[in-house]
């Protein structure tokens, strides 16, 4: 990226364990930014529950990555154990809901029950949220009837290498 990019897209970036516990995350986060150019409202980090078993370390990093302006999502939520703790004790923005609950969402039951009051649990706590691993338009579809707005997937791509995202964005910037 050059330096004074400007973005209008989130950067999402998954932090490893090491990279989370790291007592210098933050300084570099905020080195990085300044090296590219690239404003904090727009970058997000990514975290799994498993990451933050000692809440109050987490919790002192993720308000030390706050004050910096980054965006924080909580990833492949419903995995862990102490998952309702974590909303409650660590400053995020986003909640995705892992792609163990999307599957066969049609056809469970019990998985659009959960997914459902995952999505309710979330506005109320004002957090954006994402349905991960969405492969079917039948999944999308009750996604949709639970009031998710936000969908990533196999459904609508599989991963592709940086120069075609480039290429892609380009196409729809052009429409």
């Amino acid at each position: 990226m050059a330096r004074g990019w400007t973005a209008r897209l989130f950067v999402a970036v998954n932090l490893s364990r090491r990279q989370f516990n790291d007592r210098g995350l933050s300084r570099m986060i905020q080195q990085i930014l300044e090296d590219v150019g690239l404003h904090p409202q727009y970058l997000e980090l990514e975290i799994t529950e498993s990451m933050s078993m000692d809440v109050q370390i987490a919790s002192d990093a993720l308000n030390q990555l706050k004050k910096l302006g980054v965006r924080v999502a909580m990833d492949d939520f419903g995995t862990g154990y102490s998952s309702l703790g974590y909303l409650k004790d660590f400053p995020i923005d986003k909640m995705k809901i892992d792609q163990s609950f999307i599957k066969g969402l049609k056809h469970r039951q019990v998985n659009a029950a959960i997914v459902n009051t995952m999505i309710a649990m979330a506005n109320n706590l004002n957090l954006l949220v994402v349905a991960e691993g969405v492969e079917t338009e039948e999944e999308l579809q009750v996604l949709r009837e639970c009031g998710c707005r936000f969908v990533q997937g196999y459904f609508f791509s599989p991963p592709v290498e940086a120069k075609r995202v480039e290429e892609m964005l380009h196409l729809v910037a052009v429409k």
